[in-house]
């Protein structure tokens, strides 16, 4: 156990109220790529961009390519948790855990068994028909084809937050409660420049901000303790 990661415990075992804000690098060790490293998804070959193809205006104008994309990019039916989502649940069953709030619309942390996740950008798990409003579930737009359609007709959409549209208000706003009256507050596998989630740090006013990412993030200064490590590996340690 390195000196960071010991301090990291000392840290953990001495907060009450700790709140977990965590990007697609969480999510990389259980073989989803992220969206920004040199392997990430901005890096691969497609026909359009990826930031444009997940935007609203495409899903209006394209939607078959759309779904293309969204079922062979950000559909990942054979992953499962790893170390991290797994030690977040067990600080949550412990009562030391308060929130995870997430960028990531995978649901591992439910699947590992987290109860309180709060989703800033959706899941794949939601899908709604846009005319009658009718729910479908992960395994229904999987194995959809084109573009999928509801038993009305209707268009179903996953329920994830595209370029364009606007966050759930309910949810930033339980996101600001929570980090706000966080004790200890651990920035996990996110470069921190999605705005405006990565916004929503700015309210923590506790002393024990942690980052633990494997590249460098803009709040590395600011941080009590920065680890520059998978957060799997360095979180199964503890």
């Amino acid at each position: 156990m390195t000196e960071n990661v010991k301090k990291l415990k000392e840290l953990v075992d001495g907060s009450r109220n700790i709140v977990f804000f965590g990007g697609a690098g969480v999510s990389t060790e259980s073989g989803i790529p992220d969206f920004r490293s040199t392997d990430g998804l901005y890096h691969q070959q497609w026909k359009y961009p990826p930031e444009v193809i997940l935007s609203h205006t495409f899903y209006e104008s394209n939607p078959e390519e759309f779904f293309r994309f969204y079922r062979a990019k950000l559909l990942a039916p054979d992953a499962k948790p790893n170390a991290a989502h797994y030690k977040l649940a067990q600080w949550e069953r412990e009562g030391k855990l308060k929130a995870i709030i997430t960028q990531n619309i995978d649901g591992l942390h439910q699947a590992a068994g987290s109860k309180n996740v709060l989703e800033l950008h959706g899941s794949v798990h939601r899908n709604y028909c846009e005319h009658c409003g009718k729910f479908y579930d992960f395994d229904f737009m999987l194995h959809s084809q084109g573009v999928p359609r509801c038993t009305c007709g209707g268009t179903v959409k996953p329920d994830v937050v595209l370029y364009e549209e606007g966050l759930n208000q309910k949810t930033l706003n339980d996101a600001v409660r929570f980090i706000s009256e966080a004790d200890m507050l651990i920035i996990g596998g996110t470069s921190l420049n999605v705005y405006p989630a990565a916004g929503l740090i700015n309210y923590y006013r506790g002393h024990k901000l942690v980052l633990i990412n494997k590249s460098a993030v803009a709040r590395d200064l600011a941080a009590d303790l920065v680890i520059r490590d998978p957060i799997g590996q360095t979180l199964a340690q503890l």
